[in-house]
């Protein structure tokens, strides 16, 4: 099963290893059919502290790590591999 990736913006990075992230969707109200933000915040794993408050980073799914954790940040080039992986340009993929 494919492992989730959201994108949001770091509103804490208070912990050590640790930053909370604020991922925001957007859904159509059933009976007014008008657009409504709702937010969740993400515990996520940051091993190399590098995240700082208000970087718009993404994460994704992973194992357990601590009690709240179960997201971990993804580096740049990462991100850039799991985008290339879940479009199907991954090297490799195909043919």
């Amino acid at each position: 099963m494919p492992r989730r990736i959201l994108q949001g913006t770091v509103v804490s990075d208070k912990g050590d290893k640790t930053v909370v992230v604020s991922v925001e969707r957007r859904l159509m109200h059933p009976l007014y059919k008008k657009f409504i933000r709702r937010s969740k915040k993400y515990h996520a794993h940051d091993e190399d502290n590098q995240c700082k408050t208000g970087d718009w980073v993404r994460i994704q799914e992973s194992r357990p790590i601590s009690k709240l954790k179960r997201w971990v940040v993804l580096t740049p080039e990462a991100a850039e591999g799991a985008a290339a992986e879940a479009s199907g340009d991954a090297p490799g993929a195909g043919a």
